[in-house]
C-alpha cells in the first residue's frame, strides 16, 4: 500500500525537459522514437520498460550531483500539432522530445544535461550517428523504407558490457531473468534488510564465505578460452545471410537477435545537441499512464541497473546464486572492480571513439583492450563495440553458427555498414515471425526462441 502511494506521489512530482533533435534530425524524417527504441532486444531488457499504448520508453537514470540517485523518467515524442497551434510552436514542439523525469519538480541544470545525455545515448541522438544513418539509407534504401537505421542501446557502457556477458551461452528468457535480477539486487542493496539477505544466503552455502561486513569476491576465476587470432575470423568473416522463409532455415538462435549491450558516461552526446532551455511547460506535454509499470506488487518492483561501485564489492557466490549468473558473476565482478579501481577507463574509451570516429585501426586497438578482459570472447567484443558505433564487423559466435543453415553471400558490399544491413534484415525477419516488437505486451518477450518461430511458422504454413 505504501508502495502504491509512492508511485502515485511520485507521479505528481515531474519536472518535464526538451531533448533537442537537432537541425538534421527535426528537418528529415530520419528519426522515429518508436523505430530509434525497438530496434534491438536491449529495449527489451529491464530496466527499460517500453509501453505500447503510449509509445512511451520509461526507466530509471543516475543523476550527476548523485551517482547512488536514480530518477525514473519517461521519454515520448512530441504531440501531433493541433490545427489552433501557431507554425513557430508546432515547428518547435516537433524538434525535441519529451522527457518527463518523475519524482522531483527540480534539478539543477548539471544533473539536467547528465539525464539527457544518457537519453542521447541511449537513442543514439549525435550527428556522427545522423551521418552513418544517412550514409548506409543511400547503400541500403530498404532499411530507410523500414525506418531502420538506429540500433537502441542502454545509457551507459557498462550496462551495455554486462548485458553482453548475459547474452553468452543461454536462452533468451533466461537472459531477461538475469537482467531483471540485477536491477531488482540494486533496489535491495538499498534496504536496511540486505545485510541481513546477504548473511542468510551466506548461512545456507557453508562454502560461501560472504558476511554482511565484507562481500569481496573469494572464488576462482572462470576463464573462457579465448581464441585470440585478431577478433576471431568467423567473426571477421562478413557474412550475409538472406533468410528465406523455408522452414529449413528458421533454425536461427534468437539470443544473437534479441539484445545486447556502461560505464558512467555518455560519450556520443554533444553539449550542443541538448536545449539551453531544457525545462519545458508541463502543461505540454501528455502523462501517458503506463499500465504494466505501475504496481502494488512489492515482488514485481524493480530498481536501476547496478552500477560498477554497487557490483564491485558483492560476493561472486552470492551475486551468482541471487540473480542466477552462474559462472558470469564473477565475470561482472572483475569488470565492475577493473573499473572502479582505475584500471579499465570506460569514459575515456568513449571519448577516443567520439574524437576519431569508428574507423579500421581504433576498432582493432579497441578489440584488443576488450579481450584482455576476463569474459570477453570475439562475439562480447564485437557487440560492445557495436554498441559503441562499429558497423563494420557482424558479432557471431559458435551457436550464430550452427544454427544459420544458409550463408549465401557476404555483406562485403555493404562496407563500413555490414552489421547495419545485416541486422536490419534479421530484426524484420523476427518481427514477420512474432509482430511488431514495438506493439508486443512484456509477457511475450520471453517467447521470442527460435522453438517457437518454428511452431508459428508451421502453424502459418498449414492455414
Amino acid at each position: 500500500m505504501m508502495e502504491k502511494e509512492e508511485d502515485e506521489k511520485s507521479c505528481l512530482l515531474t519536472l518535464p525537459l526538451a531533448l533537442a533533435l537537432g537541425d538534421e534530425m527535426s528537418s528529415s524524417s530520419s528519426f522515429d522514437l518508436e523505430k530509434a527504441v525497438c530496434s534491438h532486444g536491449l529495449f527489451m531488457m529491464p530496466p527499460n520498460v517500453w509501453d505500447p499504448s503510449t509509445k512511451t520508453l520509461q526507466r530509471p537514470l543516475r543523476l550527476l550531483s548523485d551517482p547512488s540517485t536514480s530518477l525514473t523518467v519517461r521519454i515520448s515524442s512530441p504531440p501531433p500539432p493541433s490545427s489552433s497551434s501557431s507554425s513557430s510552436s508546432s515547428s518547435s514542439s516537433s524538434s525535441s522530445l519529451h522527457v518527463r523525469v518523475l519524482g522531483t519538480l527540480s534539478l539543477s541544470i548539471q544533473d539536467q544535461q547528465f539525464l539527457l545525455a544518457q537519453v542521447s545515448r541511449m537513442l543514439r541522438l549525435s550527428e556522427s550517428e545522423e551521418i552513418n544513418i544517412r550514409e548506409f539509407h543511400k547503400i541500403y534504401p530498404e532499411a530507410k523504407n523500414r525506418g531502420f537505421g538506429r540500433v537502441f542501446r542502454s545509457p551507459t557502457l557498462f550496462e551495455d558490457m554486462v548485458k553482453c556477458i548475459l547474452l553468452c551461452n543461454c536462452q533468451w528468457p533466461r537472459t531477461l531473468t538475469m537482467a531483471r535480477a540485477l536491477c531488482k539486487l540494486q533496489l535491495d542493496m538499498k534496504s536496511d534488510s540486505f545485510g541481513h539477505l546477504v548473511a542468510e544466503a551466506a548461512s545456507k552455502d557453508p562454502s560461501s564465505k560472504a558476511s554482511t561486513e565484507d562481500f569481496l569476491p573469494k572464488t576462482p576465476n572462470v576463464r573462457e578460452s579465448k581464441r585470440k587470432c585478431v577478433v576471431n575470423r568467423i567473426c571477421r568473416t562478413n557474412l550475409e545471410s538472406k533468410f528465406s522463409k523455408s522452414e529449413n532455415e528458421l533454425e536461427v538462435d534468437v539470443k544473437s537477435c534479441s539484445a545486447i549491450k556502461e560505464d558512467d558516461s555518455c560519450g556520443d552526446c554533444k553539449p550542443s545537441e541538448i536545449l539551453n532551455d531544457n525545462v519545458l511547460d508541463a502543461s505540454s506535454i501528455p502523462d501517458p499512464q503506463l499500465s504494466e509499470v505501475r504496481t502494488s506488487n512489492s515482488s514485481s518492483r524493480i530498481g536501476d541497473f547496478p552500477s560498477p561501485r554497487e557490483l564491485a564489492n558483492l560476493d561472486e557466490t552470492f551475486l551468482a546464486k541471487h540473480c542466477s549468473l552462474g559462472y558470469r558473476a564473477a565475470r561482472v565482478v572483475k569488470l565492475a572492480q577493473s573499473i572502479v579501481e582505475g584500471r579499465l577507463q570506460l569514459e575515456q574509451l568513449e571519448e577516443e571513439v567520439v574524437s576519431a570516429g569508428a574507423i579500421p585501426s581504433l576498432y582493432d586497438k579497441l578489440a584488443a583492450q576488450l579481450l584482455d578482459i576476463d569474459g570477453f570472447g570475439p562475439f562480447t567484443c564485437a557487440n560492445v563495440l557495436m554498441c559503441l558505433g562499429f558497423y563494420q564487423v557482424i558479432p557471431v559466435d559458435s551457436e550464430t553458427v550452427r544454427h544459420l543453415k544458409k550463408v549465401e553471400k557476404v555483406y562485403g558490399k555493404y562496407q563500413q555498414f555490414q552489421f547495419l544491413a545485416y541486422w536490419s534484415e534479421l530484426w524484420h525477419f523476427y518481427e514477420e515471425s512474432f509482430g511488431k516488437t514495438s506493439e508486443m505486451p512484456h509477457s511475450n518477450y520471453q517467447l521470442i526462441t527460435a522453438s517457437n518461430m518454428k511452431t508459428k511458422r508451421k502453424k502459418s504454413a498449414l492455414t
